[in-house]
């Protein structure tokens, strides 16, 4: 089969290489009165190069395709964006993270068990770096995203001997969920508000499982929590946590709830992971669905900075638009600072 690049959230050409696992996590609060906001965390040994990239309507996307190289020859997925999106990439070639004009938000992270099965060239296919992008450009909604799922088909292939293994975590301004994983190739969908809290292995009803076990019907400071930064950890903590969060009083206090504790779960500098070395947190992001405005918080610089989707043009041959957050000197709305990018991305 034909090289792909992948990552916990993108393309992981590097991490298969060196067989290592990533670690991430998604915490979304839909139960307050003043906003849908999400956060999630991207955790890996070097840098992924994040760019913030503005992508108009009207972009021409080939999901058989990373750049030049063609990675699916039949039936590769085309298609013309529907919806202008904000979101984060990695390494030029893919998106993490991000939202749509719409207010749907997507998450991409690792999981072991992922097998998207065998290839059906009766479906369009979308490579996996894609599979988040495809949803932001094409539905509006969960239930809309969840519909265009069902009609391609996401290519999990080889590279330097490594399968690229990824999940998906979606929802929508109105506090709709869902996460999407395929296990021993079908596809596997928790649909429900009640999903808010994903990280990594194992299998998100495995998860579950292990969350009913745990008492945190009498909250305290003495509540036992799981604190290593292993997935199930993470996943326990960001539940307890999220469970608790005050009514916020405007967004300041929504982003900066999810925030706290997407930094919680967040993997310190030099904590060992498993037996693949160190996969500290590189940054932070947070997506205001209400108001459409993302957050970002790079682990090295004291900064967070945000855009607001709302105030770029959107409309079909506007330019594509990127900022690189790496810039100790960025602080606060960096809407204006967006630079055009004359080549889309992918």
């Amino acid at each position: 089969m034909n090289g792909i690049y992948l990552t916990c959230l993108s393309i992981l050409a590097l991490a298969m290489a060196a067989g290592t696992v990533q670690a991430c996590t998604r915490v979304l609060w839909n139960n307050n009165k003043l906003a849908v906001v999400v956060s999630r965390t991207m955790d890996w040994p070097t840098t992924t190069e994040p760019i913030l990239t503005l992508l108009p309507r009207g972009l021409q996307h080939d999901g058989g395709r990373i750049g030049p190289e063609v990675l699916v020859k039949e039936n590769p997925a085309r298609w013309t964006s529907k919806y202008g999106s904000l979101v984060t990439t990695v390494y030029g070639i893919g998106t993490a993270d991000g939202f749509n004009e719409k207010g749907l938000g997507v998450h991409m992270l690792y999981l072991t068990a992922t097998n998207f099965g065998e290839r059906d060239e009766n479906k369009p296919a979308v490579h996996a770096g894609l599979w988040g992008q495809y949803l932001l450009d094409n539905a509006a909604s969960v239930k809309e995203a969840l519909q265009l799922q069902e009609a391609i088909q996401i290519v999990m292939v080889e590279a330097k001997g490594r399968m690229a293994t990824v999940h998906l975590a979606i929802e929508d301004a109105s506090g709709d969920s869902a996460i999407l994983e395929f296990i021993d190739g079908k596809l596997v969908v928790h649909h429900g508000r009640q999903f808010q809290v994903m990280t990594n292995d194992p299998t998100y009803d495995q998860q579950l499982e292990l969350l009913d076990k745990l008492d945190f019907s009498n909250p305290s400071s003495e509540t036992p929590l799981p604190g290593n930064v292993k997935p199930t950890d993470r996943f326990q903590r960001a539940s307890y946590y999220t469970a608790l969060l005050p009514e916020p009083k405007d967004e300041r206090q929504a982003v900066a709830g999810v925030l706290a504790i997407a930094r919680n779960v967040s993997v310190p500098f030099g904590a060992p992971y498993k037996g693949f070395g160190i996969y500290n947190t590189e940054y932070r992001t947070v997506m205001n669905l209400t108001k459409l405005r993302y957050f970002f918080e790079l682990t090295t610089s004291p900064n967070v900075i945000w855009a607001d989707l709302l105030k770029f043009d959107l409309n079909p041959g506007a330019p594509v638009k990127v900022l690189d957050p790496d810039n100790i000197d960025l602080s606060g709305d960096v809407s204006s600072q967006f630079k055009t990018l004359e080549t889309p991305p992918f």
